[in-house]
């Protein structure tokens, strides 16, 4: 490629360059490689440590040459890990292998995410505030600069009502259960919180990765509003002998809810936004109640620690049981491997790594999985529909804990990859996501896929393996190179018996992995018995899972818990669609106040 070819937009969506234009508009460096204009018609591609050299950075250094051909593609290493059961249960059961194998995992994907950060919306180089300012999130790739030219992208709203909007609920063929669908809710919005009165490329979230603030409080003024101040316990109620967060009158925080819901079933929590549906306060009280069983333990192991230090500590245990639960339940779902994740720590601590994290504006919109979401929603033998579901605290103290989860276990999520999955609840939603990409000036699905180690895609049937679909998307988007990233995410071909496609998986691992592993706990200095208030808070941490986080804070059996639906034939969601739904006093319109409160959720 010389330098007049890359004077033209590469995209072939993109008009000719004019005269004024920021040569570096073009793309050229590949492979990482860094473009610096120089004037209206110069530019040179810094390819440090990228492998690469060159003009444009396309040339490959030997060693880059090496591994480029002996390393796998990213779905052959998938259909590796997915397959050959025998072989992985082997491995499982070999320590030193399947830590070497899990080492792996962890440093090459983290090594994909930049550490520190480089770039947000506001600025496509590298600065100090681009790395300081905390209010922002940062940047991947970097924003296209704001005198490039721009593709002719369809209408936002066209786009949704013509590939991502449901038809027909589509179940997910890796078997996601409804309990994973309000995990990923729950637990994401302690990172995810836009602020969008400053715009989309800003987060009120004071941290950047799992700090439990949607447990606890983002400011020291909420947490001490539900903190009871005894024995380091928060604050609680109690319905029909079982416990549930307390009442927003009672604490004097801030919760969002419409003038229609009663005052008794205004729960306070961590999160303002929390009380939108059941199934986010549910996990609201099952954590409620974990913390407050654990501090029962640290009182008892430590009679002479005051509130503040057992409270300390147990908010140390509960990020360390939610990051393993994280890894070995939650992602180990999501993955489909045969090979067993393992949380540990200590498999990092002679690799080069940094114990910082900072959540990208890209992983925010990745992470907006709608299409989990069924149409309607079975608890025991009753079926509510959107509009019943959501706001309704009543559902939760009605079924009560137990009820729930073995109900949300025993229900099919939908199908994320594919298309035409969207509920029609939140198609507003989906083009004020679509909206805000395009503020925020994002790189193409294609640039994201190069940037994460993926071949792009050379047409929209590869990309879809659809051919009605394939059409629609490029009579919407005319060239491959076009598409964004979020339309692409979710009308790209799921893997085989897969709730993802490849983009979603390769983008989403790295990002997740960094983060959880980043985090203070999981260092050096942290990662001890005494960090977590000796033998009994280190054992807490290193036996959690999901089932036991359910199990230790019920009443009564232990039901199903599960990120899958078991393999067996419950009612299904199809068959709940065409079902009686259950009638309630608690109507609202599910599209005004999904549109006003899932721009977070």
């Amino acid at each position: 490629m010389n330098k007049l070819i890359c004077l033209v937009l590469l995209s072939s969506f993109w008009i000719f360059l004019g005269e004024g234009y920021d040569p570096c508009c073009a793309q050229p460096c590949q492979n990482q490689g860094v473009c610096l204009s120089k004037g209206a018609d110069a530019y040179e591609c810094d390819c440090t440590r990228t492998g690469y050299y060159g003009e444009n950075c396309t040339t490959p250094e030997l060693l880059t040459l090496i591994k480029s051909t002996l390393k796998p593609r990213p779905n052959i290493v998938h259909y590796i890990l997915t397959h050959y059961k025998w072989i992985w249960d082997i491995i499982n059961n070999i320590s030193f292998l399947r830590d070497a194998i899990m080492r792996y995992v962890l440093t090459s994907r983290s090594h994909l995410v930049n550490s520190p950060p480089t770039y947000n919306a506001d600025y496509n180089y590298k600065s100090w505030e681009a790395y300081s300012n905390l209010s922002y999130y940062t940047r991947t790739l970097v924003p296209l600069p704001q005198n490039c030219p721009t593709p002719d992208l369809p209408n936002a709203k066209q786009v949704v009502e013509k590939v991502l909007v449901r038809k027909q609920f589509i179940p997910d063929p890796q078997r996601t259960s409804l309990m994973f669908a309000f995990f990923a809710q729950h637990f994401s919005h302690q990172f995810f919180k836009s602020d969008f009165k400053k715009g989309p490329a800003f987060t009120k979230a004071l941290g950047h990765g799992v700090d439990l603030g949607h447990i606890y409080g983002e400011t020291l003024e909420r947490q001490h509003k539900l903190r009871l101040f005894k024995d380091g316990k928060l604050k609680y109620q109690v319905v029909d002998g079982e416990v549930y967060p307390p009442l927003v009158k009672d604490v004097q925080v801030e919760m969002h809810y419409p003038p229609h819901v009663p005052e008794e079933q205004r729960f306070a929590v961590g999160h303002e936004a929390f009380g939108l549906v059941p199934g986010l306060m549910m996990y609201a009280s099952i954590w409620l109640r974990e913390h407050n069983r654990v501090c029962d333990i640290m009182k008892q192991e430590h009679p002479d620690w005051d509130d503040e230090r057992i409270f300390q500590t147990t908010r140390l245990i509960l990020i360390g049981e939610t990051i393993k639960i994280v890894i070995e339940d939650y992602v180990q779902h999501l993955s489909g491997y045969h090979f067993k994740l393992k949380f540990d720590p200590e498999l990092l601590f002679n690799e080069r790594f940094q114990y910082q994290n900072r959540i990208a504006s890209e992983f925010n919109t990745l992470y907006h999985w709608h299409p989990l979401m069924p149409d309607n929603f079975q608890i025991q033998d009753q079926v509510y529909g959107h509009h019943q579901f959501v706001f309704n605290n009543s559902i939760l103290t009605q079924h009560g804990i137990r009820n729930m989860v073995d109900s949300f276990t025993k229900q099919r999520a939908g199908r994320v990859a594919g298309g035409r999955n969207l509920p029609a609840a939140v198609q507003a939603v989906a083009v004020k996501v679509l909206e805000h990409s395009r503020e925020m000036r994002y790189q193409s699905l294609n640039a994201y896929r190069k940037r994460f180690n993926m071949k792009p895609y050379s047409s929209f049937e590869d990309m879809t393996g659809d051919k009605e679909l394939a059409a629609e998307m490029k009579q919407l988007y005319g060239h491959i190179d076009a598409v964004e990233l979020y339309t692409g995410l979710l009308v790209e071909k799921p893997r085989p018996n897969s709730v993802f496609g490849e983009t979603m998986v390769e983008m989403g691992a790295p990002y997740s992995l960094k983060g959880l592993m980043g985090n203070a706990i999981c260092s050096p200095e942290y990662w001890m018995p005494s960090t977590f208030g000796g033998k009994v808070g280190f054992d807490i941490v290193n036996t959690a899972s999901l089932k036991k986080l359910v199990c230790m804070n019920i009443k009564g059996p232990c039901p199903m818990v599960s990120f899958q639906v078991p393999d067996v034939k419950y009612q299904s969601s199809e068959n709940m669609n065409s079902s009686s739904v259950h009638s309630t006093q608690h109507h609202t319109n599910p599209t005004v106040v999904l549109n006003e409160r899932s721009s977070e959720l």
